[in-house]
């Protein structure tokens, strides 16, 4: 049964529980073929109302603090491995009440907060974020290892044994990578910190492993995993993708609200922003594909930039063609929205937020979540 998008308001996120069962099966491959422990980064997905079928492939959840933990907790039906890069006396007993592993960002937090977990009413995991001081990532907002980074300790900075009470090492610097970018941050991670494996109990490899996109090499993947884990001794591997669970699983409707042109370019201003709703598009920056348009302009056919509906001048992107006029009413379906899309996205200029639903075949769109006013002024008390 094909979507009926003149059934669906706009504007709305839709994801598409086929296409996801689809990218959880394959993670769930990955992680029994390879030996290791793939978990669900909150940053990148947290569509919580889908976490039951998520729950039918992955168990773990990935956390960036004492929200995200408790989410956790209360939907995925775990705890969690939390990681921040500076946690918070106010809320660090939450963190620990929801959290099986922790990692420091700095030496300085684990030596603050170790007697906290220490005295914790059950045992939780220690770790350290390191910073193999390697990255490929070519867009300097999205590089954990640049230099002067806040991100993970140097190599340097530790003795020749790991802080008492450590056991595992955490190092992200990938992002929606290739495995080649994997096997050369492992040269670099083992190269500098090979000396500490020997006595950890784990490595968290972070995320960016984009093993649900098409043409990615997941043999070497699971090949270099367990290789890794060959050469020290079966150690616990732990990956935790945002990307690769929500990629290419949904759309983000829209509707063109006005045409207007200015200087011969041509504008289709849409109910949606760019900055509140899809802000990795002008952060990465990256041009998303509109379903039944051209993705980059074509000689005599209609062309037009997109054009969010916000106060900031820099909310548009362009230029796709079409085969037709743009009038206003016409759909704008927005091709793989659903990861990091949703999470970051905000009611900046007190837009209207898009809903949020589920299709599936056998019983069509289900509306999860609609926004109103009540919902932009709790967040402006």
């Amino acid at each position: 049964m094909p979507i009926d998008f003149s059934k669906i308001p706009s504007p709305c996120y839709l994801l598409e529980e086929k296409l996801l069962r689809k990218n959880l099966e394959l993670i769930r491959s990955v992680e029994k073929e390879a030996g290791i422990t793939i978990i669900l980064a909150f940053k990148g997905f947290s569509m919580w109302k889908a976490f039951p079928i998520v729950r039918e492939y992955i168990q773990g959840a990935a956390a960036s603090g004492a929200y995200e933990a408790k989410l956790a907790a209360d939907e995925m039906k775990t705890l969690a491995h939390t990681y921040s890069a500076a946690f918070q006396k106010s809320d660090f007993n939450a963190v620990m009440e929801n959290s099986s592993h922790i990692t420091f960002n700095s030496l300085t937090q684990l030596n603050r907060f170790l007697p906290d977990v220490s005295n914790f009413s059950r045992k939780i995991s220690v770790g350290l974020r390191v910073n193999p001081e390697f990255s490929e990532v070519e867009t300097a907002l999205y590089n954990p290892c640049a230099p002067g980074t806040r991100l993970g300790i140097l190599a340097e900075q530790l003795e020749d044994e790991l802080p008492e009470g450590v056991e595992g090492l955490h190092f992200h610097t990938l992002c929606e990578s290739n495995p080649t970018d994997l096997v050369k941050t492992l040269a670099a991670f083992e190269e500098r910190f090979g000396k500490y494996l020997g006595k950890a109990k784990w490595v968290n490899m972070g995320g960016g492993h984009l093993m649900t996109r098409s043409g990615y090499d997941t043999e070497l993947l699971i090949n270099t995993l367990k290789a890794f884990r060959q050469r020290w001794n079966n150690i616990e591997v732990i990956l935790e993708p945002g990307s690769a669970f929500a990629w290419e699983t949904g759309t983000l409707l829209a509707d063109v609200v006005d045409v207007l042109e200015n200087k011969g370019i041509k504008t289709a201003v849409l109910n949606i922003s760019f900055t509140a709703h899809m802000p990795d598009c002008l952060e990465m920056p990256y041009k998303p594909r509109i379903r039944g348009a051209y993705h980059e302009p074509v000689a005599g056919k209609p062309t037009y930039r997109m054009g969010g509906n916000s106060c900031l001048a820099g909310d548009f992107m362009g230029f796709w063609s079409f085969d037709q006029e743009l009038n206003p009413g016409d759909q704008i379906i927005f091709e793989d929205m659903i990861h990091y899309t949703m999470v970051k996205s905000s009611m900046f200029n007190g837009v209207h937020h898009p809903s949020i639903g589920i299709w599936n075949e056998k019983d069509g769109f289900k509306l999860l979540r609609t926004f109103d006013y009540s919902d932009y002024k709790s967040r402006m008390a």
